[in-house]
């Protein structure tokens, strides 16, 4: 370890090689993830990559959020359409606007069923089967994080 000293250069020389990273810009990007409520955020640059996770948030607020409203829904029936990503979850195209769908609607594999915005980009999350919405497990705006059940679909 002390061989190779403070050298920083070699791409791919050791995976324990700690890269220069600024601790106001790691700190900035924990003040990002309390400012909007997410729990996890990761930035790649120049091939570094940060990951800042705040624990606290996925311990205290997704299982009792999660928890509930899996138990009303039948257990091993429909599909559930899980979350991609973290972000936050919007029902509808814009504010003031209709939802995308709504229990009992009936939707087809590519419909789209909400939106989840994640560092400013709106991505469409898609029904992925053809059924009926039996259960809308997020509210609108809602944080959720990744693998986070959104919809049921039976």
């Amino acid at each position: 370890m002390s061989e190779d000293g403070p050298k920083h250069g070699s791409r791919g020389a050791s995976d324990k090689r700690r890269p220069n990273i600024d601790p106001a810009f790691v700190r900035e990007l924990a003040s990002l993830l309390e400012e909007t409520g997410l729990s996890e955020l990761e930035i790649e640059e120049d091939g570094i990559r940060v990951r800042v996770v705040r624990a606290a948030t996925v311990a205290s607020g997704a299982p009792p959020a999660v928890a509930p409203t899996a138990q009303s829904a039948e257990p091993a029936r429909g599909t559930t359409i899980s979350s991609p990503m973290v972000g936050t979850a919007y029902l509808s195209p814009q504010p003031g606007a209709p939802a995308f769908v709504k229990i009992g609607d009936t939707v087809d594999e590519e419909q789209v069923l909400l939106i989840i915005e994640a560092m400013k980009t709106m991505n469409q999350v898609q029904a992925n089967v053809s059924g009926r919405v039996v259960e809308i497990y997020v509210q609108d705006g809602q944080p959720v994080e990744f693998g986070e059940p959104l919809m049921l679909i039976d």
